[in-house]
């Protein structure tokens, strides 16, 4: 008896490999499709993002009318897969002001992504790199560079320019996304 039930164990044994091949093929063609689909999505977000917002300078800019605290304010752009709208240079600086304008008339101030929170006077953008341009409202003495004010807003009231206000402050900001 044990003769007969031996290759039948061997028999069934032999085209397993194969089916377990096979399984991995669909499974990583499946990992493929859903890496799809989420890039997808991504993009989609992404146009709708830009439909609400502008496109400048290669980046999407969209103004978030709900008041949030700083570190809310940039977590809420990171959901979206942003971050808070950080100007590199005046160009991109006095976009963002015609932009903020438009979109929230009567609105003084946005938070934007630059804080000395880590290091008073050292100031970083929301991935912790240290920033080159500035555009400090020089006539109110910005940055105050008391501890209590880390973070920084841009100010119509000031045409752009910035300034340090207290992180908890509840304000309206600017997320902005890259443009794949």
């Amino acid at each position: 008896a044990q003769g007969y039930s031996h290759p039948s164990r061997t028999r069934k044994a032999v085209p397993a490999p194969q089916r377990a091949a096979d399984e991995d093929d669909v499974k990583l063609q499946l990992e493929k499709l859903w890496q799809e689909v989420n890039s997808l999505k991504e993009i989609s977000a992404l146009q709708t993002v830009c439909l609400r917002g502008i496109k400048a300078h290669r980046k999407c800019y969209l103004t978030i009318e709900e008041p949030k605290h700083y570190h809310e304010a940039n977590e809420h752009c990171i959901a979206w897969g942003g971050t808070l709208a950080t100007p590199r240079d005046l160009n991109e600086n006095n976009d963002l002001r015609d932009y903020a304008k438009r979109s929230a008339p009567g609105t003084k101030e946005f938070w934007i992504g630059v804080t000395d929170i880590v290091k008073e006077g050292q100031y970083v953008d929301v991935n912790s790199m240290p920033i080159s341009y500035f555009n400090w409202d020089k006539t109110k003495k910005q940055p105050t560079g008391t501890k209590r004010e880390s973070c920084v807003v841009l100010s119509l009231a000031a045409q752009g320019k910035w300034h340090d206000e207290v992180c908890l402050g509840k304000k309206k900001y600017i997320c902005e996304y890259p443009i794949p």
